[in-house]
């Protein structure tokens, strides 16, 4: 049996020890004997909280080009991931020692005609809830509605379903274990998913001070993807000509979204780290989100705990590296505290025990 040890601050407390890994698992018990493999900064393994394995512009894709992409966030260190919604069954990751853990939320659940083609089941409101239920059963534990999208017919961005079908939707994935996250960009959509209990929003740009006080209330949590709310300008570019007040809409909540966001975090809303990999913005880039979130105002160890400890800690792993917790963790040459951009070069990438990358 070959006992590895690695050596340095292990965040988040920062404390300097020597880590073992012996059988797949942590110690800090001596090992005679053990082969050193790195010395560096040791961080628990990161988070993507919003990532599309097995999506690219098209729809789904094949297993191969799935690998591709699963490899690609691994070697970025994003060694837990939640599939935010594919059109793809990547159940099969499961079975991947090498690959990353994965929580799956199923497929899109959108409106019909009003989603990106090929993503999504697109359903109308009265069909809402059965396929939640059904996707509750499919996926991981979570399941991904499309709270809002551009509107064809009002020429802006709108809600994808009236309230009631929305709650109908939540109460259904819950009644199955299941916990539900909708894509949200405007203002319009969110009183109504707040109050009928959804558990987590992407993107979040439409957030008020009120709707920001009731997230805190009942917990509800946020992923803002900030790397992707970079391309609202070339959203609203693309729309302006067919759909003036989209492009508004879109130009606005750019304009107010690092306000917004620090509100959000300011109140205590629990924010997590999500690259948008597969929808708008590459695989392995998890931190880039990272400096992108620290960009907005937060600060080095908020932003890196959303994609680390803290982020592990809500979808259920052990956020620390304790004696005989499974060795999932990077290991950097310098503090990622003083440089958040350390995280785009880990020196090494541990998962389930291997040095992986």
């Amino acid at each position: 049996m070959t006992v590895h040890r690695y050596a340095g601050p292990v965040l988040p407390d920062g404390e300097v020890r020597e880590l073992y890994v012996v059988d797949g698992t942590v110690t800090y018990e001596r090992q005679p004997g053990a082969e050193t493999v790195a010395e560096g900064w040791i961080v628990p393994g990161l988070v993507d909280a919003h990532c599309h394995l097995g999506l690219d512009d098209g729809g789904a894709v094949s297993e191969a080009e799935t690998e591709r992409q699963a490899v690609e966030d691994r070697d970025g260190g994003a060694l837990l991931i939640r599939d935010c919604g594919s059109a793809a069954d990547t159940s099969w990751i499961h079975e991947r020692e090498d690959l990353p853990r994965l929580i799956r939320a199923g497929r899109h659940l959108a409106r019909t005609k009003r989603y990106i083609r090929n993503y999504a089941h697109e359903v109308e409101p009265e069909e809402l809830a059965a396929y939640a239920a059904q996707e509750a059963q499919r996926g991981d534990g979570w399941v991904k509605l499309v709270g809002d999208w551009i509107s064809r017919e009002g020429g802006d961005l709108l809600p994808s379903f009236p309230p009631e079908a929305f709650a109908a939707a939540i109460d259904a994935a819950h009644a199955h274990g299941a916990k539900v996250t909708a894509h949200c960009f405007g203002t319009a959509v969110l009183p109504g998913l707040i109050e009928a209990g959804i558990d987590c929003l992407e993107h979040g740009t439409g957030l008020r001070p009120e709707l920001v006080e009731q997230m805190v209330a009942r917990g509800t949590a946020l992923v803002p993807t900030v790397m992707q709310l970079e391309k609202f300008p070339e959203y609203a570019e693309a729309g302006r000509k067919r759909f003036p007040a989209y492009a508004e809409t879109m130009t606005d909540l750019h304009a107010r979204r690092r306000d917004t966001l620090m509100q959000a975090h300011e109140a205590g809303v629990a924010m997590y780290a999500g690259s948008d990999g597969g929808g708008v913005s590459r695989h392995g880039n998890l931190s880039g989100e990272v400096v992108a979130m620290h960009g907005l105002g937060m600060s080095a160890e908020a932003a890196l705990g959303a994609a680390s400890w803290r982020a592990r800690e809500w979808l259920g792993l052990d956020g620390h590296l304790r004696e005989g917790t499974t060795a999932d963790f990077c290991v950097y040459d310098s503090d990622p505290l003083a440089d958040l951009t350390v995280l785009h070069r880990p020196a090494r990438v541990v998962l389930r025990g291997r040095v992986v990358a």
